[in-house]
């Protein structure tokens, strides 16, 4: 007697059945043109694209066809689906991101943040005009008060500073902002639970070129966990004098990161390196620093006098790094300036436990002389 064929089972969809959580961190991790098209699938999939809970248009979202497109009738169709995308959301957005040259797409900009502000309650925003003008911010902007994360480049923050703040942001980077320094220290001054900040700005990008100096900036800091910043702008913060100490103890700075720090520039001197010291001085319970050394093209080795920085280096003697375990050197040349500042980090920092030090060395003889400093710097007698 022959068996009976038993029935095909039907497969079951294991990503369907997922929660919708895990579904919607799926979605995520796709470019939202490829998100929406996940509509197709099933009907079950038609709305669950509209649940994400992070958009991100870029310029490259629109994908276009062989056919020449102008950069005018690009943006259109970008704002087209961006407007498009807002009206079929069917949950709350927590997580934008735009990024788009802002040439006369100002009020269709003004447009999705209004939107933004209205009805979403976003927490993680992303904005990047691509450097071809800077965008000025509407007054909308500082309704966004859940924000917890927030990332601005090439924006004008032109307003006086009447705003509220945003009480709930523990992250902020500002790169090449156009704003004045009384709305800076009050931004930064309303923004109590802020850890993490990155500050990218040029002299000539403060409205009237007057600029806060260093005792201001921390002083509107006073939780500040990890921050960032480069060379360029320290002159700034040094503009009126060298503080001995700032206001307040950096005691809860944990990470520093200094770009493009000209520890040798034109003048012999360097504002890169001062500031650095300072902050140093001021906070004790540091755990890593990462250092990018940006030496003048035009920097001459036998023109160098070291006791200007070795007088730097008395000055802040009693730095002392107890719970410094990383540093971090990027374009490290092998200049006495540059090995007299590593002497001075590890001498005060009795707990490091890893240090790296790419280099860029040209030939072994160069190699060996870097080699030979290293070990005169630690105390180690080679072998």
């Amino acid at each position: 007697m022959k068996a009976k064929r038993l029935s095909k089972a039907p497969r079951l969809d294991r990503i369907t059945t997922l929660p919708q959580t895990i579904i919607e961190t799926i979605l995520c991790l796709l470019p939202i043109e490829e998100a929406a098209r996940t509509s197709i699938l099933s009907r079950e999939w038609r709305y669950k694209w509209t649940t994400i809970p992070k958009l991100v248009f870029y310029k490259s979202t629109i994908k276009t066809s062989t056919k020449q497109i102008t950069v005018k009738e690009l943006r259109c169709k970008l704002f087209c689906a961006i407007h498009q995308v807002l009206l079929l959301r069917q949950a709350p957005i927590l997580d934008f991101t735009l990024r788009i040259s802002a040439d006369d797409t100002y009020f269709e900009i003004d447009q999705i943040i209004l939107h933004l502000s209205r009805n979403h309650t976003i927490m993680k925003l992303r904005l990047d005009f691509l450097g071809l003008s800077s965008y000025r911010l509407p007054l909308s902007f500082f309704s966004l008060r859940h924000l917890t994360d927030l990332y601005l480049e090439y924006c004008d923050i032109g307003h006086e500073p009447t705003f509220n703040g945003f009480g709930n942001l523990t992250s902020l980077s500002l790169s090449k902002l156009s704003i004045s320094r009384k709305s800076l220290l009050h931004l930064l001054s309303n923004c109590p639970s802020l850890k993490s900040f990155s500050l990218f700005i040029d002299d000539e990008e403060f409205y009237g070129h007057e600029r806060p100096n260093i005792m201001e900036l921390f002083k509107s800091l006073p939780v500040i966990e990890h921050l960032t910043t480069w060379g360029y702008v320290a002159p700034s913060f040094l503009v009126d004098s060298v503080p001995q100490e700032l206001p307040t103890s950096l005691i809860h700075l944990k990470y520093f990161c200094l770009e493009k720090m000209g520890i040798v520039n034109r003048d012999g001197y360097s504002f890169g390196l001062t500031f650095l010291v300072v902050l140093l001085k001021c906070s004790p319970n540091l755990e890593r620093i990462k250092l990018e050394t940006n030496t003048d093209e035009d920097y001459d080795v036998e023109s160098v006098n070291l006791e200007d920085y070795s007088d730097i280096f008395e000055e802040y003697s009693d730095v002392w790094l107890e719970h410094l375990n990383e540093l971090k050197f990027r374009f490290f040349s092998n200049l006495k300036p540059e090995l007299e500042l590593l002497k001075f980090i590890l001498a005060r920092s009795p707990n490091l436990k890893k240090v790296i030090l790419p280099t860029y060395i040209s030939d072994t003889k160069e190699e060996v002389e870097l080699l030979q400093s290293l070990l005169h710097i630690t105390g180690t007698n080679p072998c």
